[in-house]
């Protein structure tokens, strides 16, 4: 563990945060709350299954979850 306030204690939710106020919440203006919550659960779907990620090797999170369950489900 690290001391408080470390920024690496939690370097993937803060990565995840960065991305979705650079990519998604900048570019717009909402005036409720319910705006705020629909648009943000608009960018989390396409994120999980349309956006493609480098690290990935350019999947969507949902098709590498899709294909390690296969490769883990054919192992056991």
């Amino acid at each position: 563990m690290s001391r408080k306030g470390n920024c690496l204690d939690n370097a993937v939710s803060e990565s995840f945060f960065k991305t979705i106020k650079y990519e998604w919440l900048y570019r717009f203006k909402y005036s409720s709350y319910s705006q705020l919550f629909d648009s943000i659960h608009e960018y989390i779907t396409w994120y999980n299954n349309e956006r493609l990620h480098s690290s990935l090797g350019y999947l969507s999170p949902l098709e590498m979850e899709i294909k390690l369950r296969g490769f883990y489900k054919n192992a056991a």
